[in-house]
């Protein structure tokens, strides 16, 4: 590689960094992952990644599970 190569590449992996950085700052974020499920990063050391039929059917029962977090709030800890 040229001198001219390299520098337009380790420009364009300064960028790439910089975004990642601002990304990892704003919370989470969603991506499409190899096997095509949906995954979430952000919430922990690894990213929770689900298929798309999983997802839905987790949301449908959102309800369901903000009502068992209230009624065992005393048992469930937070992570600060």
């Amino acid at each position: 590689m040229s001198d001219e190569n390299l520098k337009a590449e380790l420009d364009r992996l300064r960028e790439e960094n910089a975004a990642l950085k601002k990304g990892a700052s704003t919370g989470l974020r969603l991506k499409v992952s190899e096997k095509g499920a949906l995954s979430v990063y952000g919430m922990g050391r690894f990213p929770v990644t689900l298929y798309k039929e999983q997802w839905l059917k987790l949301l449908n029962i959102s309800d369901d599970i903000r009502a068992f977090i209230a009624a065992n709030d005393s048992q469930l800890k937070s992570k600060d």
